[in-house]
């Protein structure tokens, strides 16, 4: 295998590619975006709805190579809702729509997920990363996009994610996890096949 310099990465959220481009870039991996109308399952395993997106860009784009993403916002009260249903769920509840249903409850914890996917043709590899936290009781910050104003991760100075910018994000987030295991394993591959 080549060595992972350049990687397509298959999303419309620019959002998204900021922050996996930042991760990236540390490990001397540059992304580029497609923005490409994601090919999304319904299903609540974020590793398969990544995988299949990973593999329907891959025919769709014909590259050597490609990534996709699906995260998710799982609240512990809810349930898991919105879970991988979050983008949809933000389009039509919105953040105060979330914090309505959670007005009475004082249980907030809650974790964002984040599946990335890699295809090249092969095996498709998928990097998962968690970053546990709970849910504020009203939205803080103007930074990041989704979900981050409400959300206060655990391992944080008590400032929600859209208080925080892109490389503070970066040092919590669960896409930043799971890029990071990306990258990593991309950097070993090309050092076993030098």
């Amino acid at each position: 295998m080549k060595e992972v310099k350049r990687v397509q990465f298959a999303t419309k959220n620019k959002g998204k590619f900021d922050e996996a481009s930042r991760v990236a870039l540390k490990y001397g991996i540059e992304l580029a975006q497609v923005r490409l109308e994601k090919y999304e399952i319904q299903d609540d395993d974020l590793k398969k709805i990544a995988t299949v997106a990973a593999e329907q860009a891959y025919q769709e784009l014909k590259v050597p190579a490609i990534l996709a993403e699906d995260a998710g916002f799982f609240i512990d009260a809810l349930n898991g809702f919105p879970g991988p249903y979050s983008s949809y769920v933000y389009r039509t509840l919105g953040v105060n729509g979330i914090l309505k249903l959670l007005e009475k409850i004082s249980k907030r914890e809650a974790h964002f997920a984040s599946a990335v996917a890699y295809c090249n043709g092969g095996r498709t590899m998928c990097f998962e990363g968690v970053v546990k936290g709970k849910v504020d009781f009203k939205p803080r910050g103007k930074q990041g996009f989704g979900f981050d104003p409400i959300f206060i991760p655990d391992q944080g100075d008590g400032r929600t994610f859209a208080e925080m910018d892109i490389d503070q994000k970066n040092r919590y987030s669960h896409r930043a996890l799971a890029f990071t295991k990306f990258c990593k394993w991309a950097k070993a591959q090309s050092l076993q096949n030098d």
